[in-house]
């Protein structure tokens, strides 16, 4: 049940909707004070009276059921405690009822969204930045199809650009097929690297050459160019394996090279393109923004123009609802330029368009991806947090069986973790010792109690296991605590894609583990009377469920054993 929405149906408040009321409802931070408590400052204008009266005036219209059994008014909050042993019921039945579809919904049934995230450059391995717009995106993805939308994983591959000239030129001078073909998209960057390393007036003009042919069609430099694009998507997909990650499309930027025209006859039509030191430009200035570069002073396309074919391709192929732009807060300005520019030209969507920035990812020592091939490739990061989480599994445990499989679960596991935990926005120092530890606000925690929930099952399912509601009791604080958390899982999904937040649902899994723990710890399970150990059972089963639920959502393994 979603008590927060039941509550709030239940209140008539003159001039306040129950939306309203139902997203100010919180849990008071002492449990004594009540289950859920309402604040009723923000109401007083609209009401016209001072929140001490709201809340009394609320308290004496509310009316007590099953549910709710008791409210109070507190110097302008209205506390409600609800009903423990009926909460208990609820909440085991509708999680044994929906097991793996726990926390899901058809909220978004019939809707589209698409989320364009990752956009890997081609020929460039993976570096430590890009873990925040792959996790996040892919975290995104899983939540709202997981709500029932229609979620289309968008890769917007970096295929255009004369990098690809100079990759060409550097392929001519020093590769060798046998050595690209064996060394993959690390032998592709080295040279390209070098490439930049070396380049004098002339290289760079036979790179511009180079990128010109492709553009044309040549045939030697769109074999190369194709070859150079295979080896980089076979690289990537094993990083994206590796991360659970998934994609519904490939279309980069290249594809949308016919399609740019088209955009730019539209915007000269409008009267909203002008020229600016011979370069094409849609004026921003009234809108408090430096001028939108549509194409350059040699009539070259720029990220915008790719930026405006691409979103409305999007929306005539998928008709999508929202369309999700998950890249680095330094990009603010740009996506603040091109959402105007459609607005400007009449695209009534363009407010359906979302940037979902986020912050940089950097390492203790304050190393992160910088130019001349010095880089923090993320696979080995990847594989070394993997590497780490085997020697603390093989010390804690040195007989547990699979400990490679598991060693994957946990490092990979962690890396997500790391950068899902926090706010989105925030900047991140992923510390190895710190996503690893056993006892933190980390995965690892998660899937070790996981693990602890799941051998105090297999224990019990060997001596006989079953549970019925009849088995409810009146809960301890403990177990009542833990029974409200994984109530309002569900809430906490619906909150995430609201908010495009994965980090609520890290959260709740770190919360949620932390009182499971408490509860581990301070109730007999196994050893309990028969009616309370059934219900202490159902209880710990429940609690693996969702978190379950809750760490797949995130793209995060649960070993059965750690």
């Amino acid at each position: 049940m979603d008590y927060k929405s039941y509550i709030a149906e239940r209140l008539a408040a003159e001039g306040v909707s129950a939306r309203e009321i139902a997203e100010s409802i919180a849990v008071p931070p002492d449990p004594a004070m009540g289950d859920f408590a309402l604040p009723c400052f923000k109401f007083a204008k609209v009401m016209r009276k001072s929140p001490v009266a709201i809340a009394e005036e609320l308290k004496n219209a509310y009316p007590t059921d099953e549910v709710i059994g008791e409210v109070s008014a507190v110097n302008g909050y209205l506390n409600f405690k609800v009903n423990r042993r009926g909460l208990a019921e609820d909440v085991l039945l509708r999680i044994f009822k929906e097991g793996a579809r726990y926390g899901a919904s058809d909220l978004g049934a019939g809707k589209t969204v698409c989320i364009d995230y990752s956009s890997v450059n081609i020929a460039k391995p993976f570096h430590i930045g890009h873990l925040s717009t792959t996790v996040l995106g892919g975290a995104l993805y899983r939540i709202f199809n997981f709500l029932g939308y229609h979620a289309v994983g968008i890769n917007h591959l970096g295929d255009y650009g004369t990098q690809f000239g100079k990759l060409i030129s550097a392929y001519k001078r020093w590769g060798k097929k046998d050595e690209v073909e064996k060394g993959g998209i690390h032998a592709i960057n080295a040279l390209y690297v070098r490439f930049n390393e070396e380049a004098d007036e002339e290289m760079e003009r036979e790179a511009r050459e180079n990128f010109r042919l492709i553009e044309s069609g040549d045939k030697e430099a769109n074999e190369l160019f194709e070859w150079f694009k295979s080896l980089t998507l076979a690289y990537v997909k094993t990083i994206y394996e590796r991360l659970h990650i998934t994609f519904d499309s490939y279309l980069g930027e290249r594809f949308y090279t016919d399609k740019m025209q088209p955009v730019v006859d539209e915007l000269k039509e409008k009267g909203l393109l002008k020229e600016s030191e011979g370069a094409q430009i849609v004026d921003l200035e009234p809108y408090g923004m430096p001028p939108c570069l549509i194409l350059r002073s040699d009539g070259a396309s720029l990220y915008a123009t790719r930026d405006l074919a691409a979103a409305i391709y999007r929306k005539n192929t998928y008709d999508f609802d929202k369309c999700l732009y998950v890249v680095a807060y330094q990009q603010n300005l740009h996506f603040k330029q091109f959402f105007k520019v459609l607005e400007l030209m009449g695209k009534e969507w363009a407010k359906d368009l979302v940037h979902i920035a986020y912050g940089m990812v950097s390492l203790e020592d304050g190393a992160m991806s910088t130019r001349k091939g010095k880089v923090v490739w993320l696979e080995d990061v990847i594989t070394k947090c993997v590497e780490k989480a085997y020697a603390v599994i093989d010390e804690k445990n040195s007989a547990l069986e699979n400990k490679r499989e598991v060693a994957e679960k946990v490092g990979v596991g962690a890396v997500v973790f790391g950068a899902l935990y926090n706010n989105k926005i925030k900047d991140i120092t992923f510390s190895y010792d710190k996503a690893l530890n056993f006892d933190g606000e980390t995965s690892v925690y998660v899937q070790y109690t996981c693990a602890r929930a799941a051998s105090v099952l297999a224990k019990a399912r060997a001596e006989g296991y079953a549970w019925s509601a009849e088995d409810v009791s009146e809960p301890c604080p403990q177990e009542f605590e833990l029974l409200k958390a994984l109530g309002e899982f569900p809430e906490i999904v619906r909150a995430a894609a609201e908010k495009y937040e994965p980090s609520y649902v890290a959260r709740f899994c770190v919360d949620s583990a932390q009182k499971f723990n408490k509860f581990y710890f301070d109730c007999k399970i196994l050893q309990a009377e028969e009616g309370v150990r059934a219900f202490r059972l159902a209880l710990t089963e429940a609690t693996l469920t969702v978190l379950t639920n809750a760490l797949t959502l995130l793209g995060i393994g649960v070993p059965e054993k750690m």
